[in-house]
């Protein structure tokens, strides 16, 4: 017998139980309402099946303590047992009352089947769930003492074979003290050679990284001389760049000057032969306009000048105020 197949002996037995609970429940309800409405006034009626579910009720936590309790191994005392008979037999006499009243011998034993099953039921499943919890304990006790056999073995198997691993590393630490003592020799020996190997390597490293350094700094030197080299004449070539801007600015400046004063010249020779007695012609009127707009005369003075009207005057100086294609009138 193993905890599986506890289990399921205690699933059997809790399913059968509350099929026969539920049964039982069921059959009480149909048969004692009958009872109960015949003895209950007229207007209280309804409640009748009220007593057969309470004292339903009572069984169902009874069966379901001492089922809770048999588990745990626990004992509730007296009341639990005044209880159950209790319940048990209110259950009987309820169901049995009304053939009994009726003098119904065999509906007493009818009706007494469905109650004394619910009472045997109730005592024997506790009984079992006792017995099984008994025997769970007494499983588990087994086993733990099995386990500390076995716990026991393992423990003198492992400090006897810790002995014998004891005995064989002293025996094998001597061997190997031995072997160390002619290894060490052998060691230092081999340690002297290579440590004078390493020495004259090192010394080699050193001459060979010390070349190498004097030839980076040789390398690094001429790099740096070719940079400021590079940097010299690229330096020499922006001064050159920026004087020839500032020449090329200046020769801009002074034939924008030399056309300013040359404008200048031909609107004061236009402007100085002063007012005219006669219209002169469109285009020397324009001209005439023109070198008055920009010196900033007025229209009156302008028509003076040319020997045009104000109106025609004022036209040319819309038209020079305001650019035509993007290019001022003056400026044409």
């Amino acid at each position: 017998m193993n905890a599986v197949h506890i289990r399921s002996a205690e699933r059997a037995l809790s399913a059968g139980t509350w099929l026969i609970v539920a049964g039982a429940m069921l059959y009480s309800i149909l048969t004692v309402t009958p009872l109960a409405s015949a003895h209950t006034p007229e207007k209280w009626g309804w409640t009748a099946p009220i007593l057969p579910l309470v004292v339903d009720a009572a069984v169902v936590i009874v069966v379901r303590l001492d089922a809770v309790l048999a588990r745990l191994g626990g004992n509730g005392g007296r009341w639990p047992i005044a209880l159950r008979w209790m319940t048990g037999c209110m259950t009987l006499a309820l169901n049995v009352a009304d053939s009994a009243l009726k003098n119904d011998l065999v509906g007493v034993a009818v009706h007494a089947v469905a109650p004394l099953l619910l009472i045997v039921t109730a005592e024997t499943g506790l009984a079992y769930r006792r017995a099984i919890t008994a025997a769970v304990v007494a499983l588990e006790a087994k086993q733990q003492a099995e386990r500390e056999a076995r716990e026991r073995a393992a423990i003198e198997r492992r400090e006897e074979a810790t002995r014998r691993a004891r005995e064989e590393r002293e025996h094998t630490a001597a061997l190997a003290r031995e072997q160390r003592e002619q290894e060490a020799r052998m060691a230092r020996e081999q340690t002297e050679r290579e440590t004078a190997a390493r020495r004259e390597e090192r010394e080699r490293e050193q001459a060979r990284e010390q070349a190498e350094r004097d030839e980076r700094e040789r390398v690094e030197r001429e790099r740096e001389q070719r940079e400021r080299e590079r940097e010299r004449r690229e330096q020499e070539a922006t001064e050159h760049a920026r004087r020839e801007q500032r020449e090329l600015a200046e020769r801009e400046g002074r034939e924008r000057q030399e056309r300013e004063e040359r404008a200048a010249r031909e609107r004061a020779a236009l402007l100085s032969a002063g007012p005219v007695t006669e219209k002169l012609s469109e285009d020397d009127a324009r001209a005439i306009v023109a070198a008055a707009h920009a010196e900033g005369m007025s229209v009156r003075t302008a028509a003076e000048l040319c020997g045009w009207s104000v109106g025609w005057i004022s036209s040319r100086y819309a038209e020079l105020r305001e650019p035509v294609n993007g290019v001022s009138v003056a400026g044409r």
